[in-house]
């Protein structure tokens, strides 16, 4: 594929990256896609400084002066999308509930990974509800984020066993690791247009 057929992807991100460098290093070669940015709302994130040193461009919108108006906030971050010209944006540890009005921008171009197996456990503290409930399995979702929260259609998921004496902690880092296997097998697959789920 020629780099003008390259769909451009902006990653945002909240913490470290760990997704986010997962993605970064899946976009080589005959990848359909290349990252055009990382943004983060926090300034001070690890991921930032991570993203960099793989020589892509990074910005960062704190959203703590915006308070509760999240609208404002996007108002923000929507410039630094725009000049880097992304396609597809990628949402990888994004802790932020984005409004309607700015999903709507990017409508089919956008992708969100969930630390479940959904439609089971969408919002926070997905591995412990997991435990509580008895499950057998727990596992990842990405999806296309639509205004609904953790709610948009499943393009791939990844189930790992629940162990006897798993914690949260334990859990979580077993899904983290499927969750790095899965997000970039998706976006390959996404980028290419094709949205057929891809099950691990």
């Amino acid at each position: 594929m020629n780099a003008s057929a390259q769909r451009r992807v902006a990653i945002l991100i909240s913490g470290g990256g760990s997704n986010m460098l997962a993605l970064l290093r899946s976009m080589t070669g005959d990848h359909p896609a290349r990252p055009c940015l990382v943004l983060s709302n926090d300034p001070q994130a690890a991921g930032l400084a991570r993203a960099r040193a793989l020589g892509v461009p990074v910005a960062a919108v704190d959203h703590r002066p915006f308070g509760r108006d999240r609208a404002a906030f996007e108002a923000a971050v929507l410039p630094h999308l725009q000049a880097a010209r992304a396609d597809i944006i990628a949402l990888a540890g994004f802790m932020r509930v984005l409004t309607a009005d700015f999903v709507g921008r990017y409508t089919g171009r956008m992708l969100n990974i969930h630390p479940s197996l959904l439609p089971k456990y969408p919002g926070l503290n997905t591995h412990a509800r997991a435990i509580a409930a008895g499950d057998a399995e727990a596992g990842c979702t990405v999806h296309e984020v639509t205004a609904e929260l953790d709610a948009g259609p499943i393009l791939g998921q990844a189930r790992v066993p629940v162990l006897p004496g798993d914690s949260a902690q334990t859990l979580a880092a077993r899904v983290l690791e499927q969750e790095h296997r899965l997000y970039p097998a998706v976006l390959r697959r996404f980028a290419a247009g094709d949205r057929t789920p891809v099950f691990l």
